[in-house]
């Protein structure tokens, strides 16, 4: 059985192991590199400038903590970005490595379908060659995207890939958009010394999350001085000499060093050979898929970003587990209801399950539990009280439908509720779990005993 992929991303590369480890010969076409834009220039680039954001952070509060520091600690953008780049260049050979172990092919270059059973490719060099298969797995991701209006030029207008590349710190910097890729970098420069301003569409930042949770990161904002204008777009941008004025949809103007455009993203589905084929694709490019994740062309198969749907890189890998086993002679599905979701901003937001305003919408009677983080012994130990949990349970099953969560750790904290959720345990399950202390997960336990008001450490209501 030989199966290629077409993108080594965290899709890709993960569906192409998975095949492997099930006896298929499997080859890897990738454009640009292994890991995708999840390890080139999204999700482990992004996380290693906030850790050093993290650290400034830190640095510039140690007396709260009794530390006397001599001197002053600043960020030194080159340094940070050369970090950067030594974290991803050691998973980029950890990944080439695991292609080694398991004998998968990698062949560097762009895929067509030329049909269900043959791939031509286009190589680095210019020169073509065909790779010959039985299954196919499109795996291609997605791009920061576009439109004329901020037309990006890597110096003055930016997209979260040149953000993440830059040789000095603006002094300021308009965000257009406060989704998930918007704030995550609001805060990185910010923290890194930019004076920064967002401008959002949607009433609320984060608008994708919980209310109560986008109220909380918004108080964030403007404590760190971020400031915060919704229900607002972005007429045009007027690239100057030393900067860009924006104007507003309210006719006002914004002027800033630079301006990072955070739209959302574009599915890679183009010039793949789809049409030519057959293979079905939805209005905005999106390859449509059934439950096993093929295609409508047996035998070929799609996951990850450019499925459209959520975008998420470790949705992604699991599309690609599932892909690899259906494409191996399997019999595989995947759960959708059951995906943690995170965001690291600062604080840190995370999610799985149902937001309350879609509870409501399903008509579902429902009870929630809150508990703050700042009746946690760990949190002030840590000096990081700001934040809630939150879970939302069926009235009368106590099934529990989500929960949201904006504190320190809150990335690693959801899992707990995730695999609760995955194994159809009830809030009370969670309840009469002992937790250690202290611990920041005493606020999940809090949390779930507030469902039934039966918290210790609330007030009575």
């Amino acid at each position: 059985m030989k199966v290629t992929i077409i993108g080594a991303g965290p899709g890709g590369y993960v569906a192409a192991l998975r095949a492997a480890q099930l006896g298929a010969e499997v080859t890897v076409i990738e454009e640009s590199e292994v890991g995708g834009t999840c390890l080139n220039w999204g999700c482990i680039p992004t996380k290693t400038l906030i850790a050093s954001a993290e650290v400034l952070h830190k640095t510039k509060n140690a007396e709260d903590f009794g530390l006397e520091l001599n001197g002053t600690v600043s960020p030194n953008i080159q340094k940070i970005m050369d970090r950067k780049k030594k974290v991803v260049d050691i998973q980029v050979k950890g990944i080439r490595g695991l292609f080694k172990s398991w004998g998968v092919k990698l062949i560097e270059g762009r895929g067509t379908i030329a049909s269900p059973k043959k791939i031509k490719v286009t190589l680095r060099d210019g020169s073509t060659s065909e790779v010959d298969t039985d299954k196919i797995i499109i795996a291609t991701g997605s791009r920061p995207a576009q439109i004329p209006v901020f037309p990006f030029d890597g110096q003055k207008i930016l997209s979260s890939d040149h953000a993440i590349n830059l040789d000095v710190i603006p002094k300021s910097l308009l965000v257009v958009g406060a989704g998930v890729i918007g704030c995550e970098f609001a805060f990185i420069y910010r923290e890194f010394g930019s004076e920064v301003t967002m401008v959002e569409m949607m009433p609320r930042a984060v608008s994708t999350e919980d209310e109560e949770i986008s109220v909380l990161l918004e108080r964030e904002l403007k404590k760190n001085k971020i400031k915060l204008i919704t229900n607002t777009g972005v007429q045009k941008v007027d690239v100057k000499e030393d900067g860009v004025t924006a104007t507003l949809s309210d006719g006002k103007t914004i002027d800033a060093e630079k301006v990072l455009v955070s739209i959302g993203r574009a599915v890679n589905s183009k010039d793949l050979g789809l049409e030519d084929i057959g293979v079905n694709t939805g209005k905005r490019g999106e390859i449509i898929v059934d439950e096993k994740l093929q295609t409508n062309i047996e035998g070929i198969y799609a996951i990850g970003d450019v499925v459209g749907g959520i975008m998420l890189a470790h949705l992604a890998s699991k599309q690609g587990l599932i892909a690899a086993e259906n494409a191996t002679g399997g019999n595989a599905k995947i759960r959708y209801d059951v995906i943690p979701a995170a965001i690291f901003t600062s604080p840190e937001i995370a999610s799985v399950g149902l937001r309350e305003h879609q509870v409501k919408e399903k008509n579902i009677k429902y009870k929630v539990g809150r508990f703050q983080f700042r009746a946690l012994g760990k949190a002030h130990a840590m000096g990081e009280i700001s934040g809630l949990f939150k879970i939302i349970a069926e009235e009368g099953t106590d099934k529990i439908l989500g929960a949201h969560i904006i504190g320190p750790h809150a990335s690693d904290l959801i899992h707990e509720v995730a695999v609760a959720m995955e194994s159809g345990l009830t809030v009370k399950d969670i309840a009469h779990t002992i937790h250690a202390h202290p611990t920041l997960a005493e606020g999940i336990m809090e949390a779930a005993e507030d469902v039934h008001n039966m918290a210790v450490h609330v007030p009575k209501k």
